[in-house]
């Protein structure tokens, strides 16, 4: 196994954690072995990084990053170059006299992060007390998807912000922060089913801004788990189709009750395509190994908007501010439609182009 060693010391605290603990989560994280004296890779405990750095010098044998001219990660395969690495980093100077390929980041091209769906140059910085409050914005902002819905991406970062930063200070767990949500979906959904609405909104934006709070907070904590993802994205998965259930049925109770054949065949629809959607979404993925919305760039551009639980919700809030929650419910019923049909094409476009032997690859890649 792969094995990192801290060097240096340092007692400024991101995200509630020491430099040298922090390191420690990624290298668990990453599988890597930590501490050993003769560990091939060594990390400087004056600087904090994206995980994504570590993963790539782990893969690049005789590599240094610099910041400033210093050594900051290193790959080191001879033991001299280990010593010479190690003394620079303790002294916090450039590095000399070595065989070392040097990749500064000030000059890096940066990375690829698939799992976030955007190509970026991850942050690297000096851990001192001045630069913890725009080492946490930016490594927050850092975890964020490139490739995300509207209000995720625009309305709520700075209120998931706030709240990461408080749950990391005060030792609140992601999964914590997934349970509270969960207690809110489950709240939201009672409050549209009785017809409820504004309070079954507000409750609901709490739910889906700590959507957003419990990934950041692992993250940017370096805890995130198979439980945890497991349990945050099979709410995510099986929610929405019973809020729309909740929602069409509230409809009694606040006076605007669709007839029950067309209550029927807009559940259908509703319940229908989010199913027939998610299953393209997987084909793609399964198939092609990334995900729908990362192909090209007008994919990427419609994940904004696509019929997923977010985009109905404005859906849902705008016909609800003139009085006709039932014409929302059936407004969502036609953009999941249409929805569905795009991305049924986007699906029929990638067979067509791989079958005449062209690849499919990411445009952020």
């Amino acid at each position: 196994m792969t094995s990192v060693r801290p060097v240096g010391a340092n007692d400024t605290l991101l995200w509630g954690m020491s430099s040298e603990e922090r390191l420690r989560r990624i290298a668990r994280a990453q599988k890597l072995e930590f501490g050993a004296k003769d560990a091939e890779l060594l990390a400087n405990l004056g600087y904090v990084f994206d995980p994504g750095w570590l993963r790539f010098v782990a893969e690049e044998p005789d590599r240094v990053i610099t910041l400033g001219g210093v050594p900051v990660l290193a790959h080191c395969t001879r033991g001299e170059d280990r010593a010479a690495v190690a003394e620079a980093m303790e002294r916090g100077q450039p590095l000399a006299g070595t065989g070392l390929s040097v990749t500064a980041w000030e000059e890096s091209e940066g990375l690829t992060n698939s799992e976030l769906r955007k190509r970026e140059r991850p942050f690297m910085d000096r851990l001192v007390p001045e630069t913890v409050r725009s080492l946490e914005r930016t490594s927050y902002f850092g975890a964020y998807k490139g490739v995300t819905d509207i209000l995720t991406k625009y309305l709520w970062p700075e209120w998931a912000l706030v709240l990461t930063r408080w749950s990391a200070r005060a030792g609140i767990t992601p999964n914590q922060v997934t349970a509270v949500g969960a207690l809110l979906c489950v709240a939201a959904t009672f409050l549209f089913y009785y017809g409820w609405y504004w309070t079954g909104l507000a409750v609901g934006l709490g739910f889906m801004v700590l959507d957003t709070v419990d990934g950041k907070l692992a993250r940017c904590t370096i805890t995130s788990s198979k439980w945890g993802n497991v349990f945050d994205h099979g709410i995510d998965l099986v929610h929405p189709p019973f809020w729309w259930y909740a929602w069409g049925v509230g409809l009694g109770a606040y006076g605007r009750p669709l007839s029950d054949e067309v209550f029927w065949q807009v559940m259908a629809v509703l319940i229908g395509g989010y199913v027939v959607q998610r299953l393209i979404e997987g084909i793609f993925m399964r198939k092609y190994g990334m995900h729908i919305h990362v192909w090209r760039p007008f994919d990427s551009w419609f994940r904004l908007i696509t019929a997923r639980r977010n985009p109905n919700m404005v859906i849902l809030f705008g016909f609800l501010i003139v009085g006709r929650p039932d014409w929302g419910l059936v407004a969502v019923a036609a953009w999941t439609v249409i929805s569905l049909l795009v991305h049924a094409v986007q699906l029929v476009q990638a067979l067509m182009r791989s079958a005449s032997g062209k690849p499919i690859v990411s445009w952020l890649s």
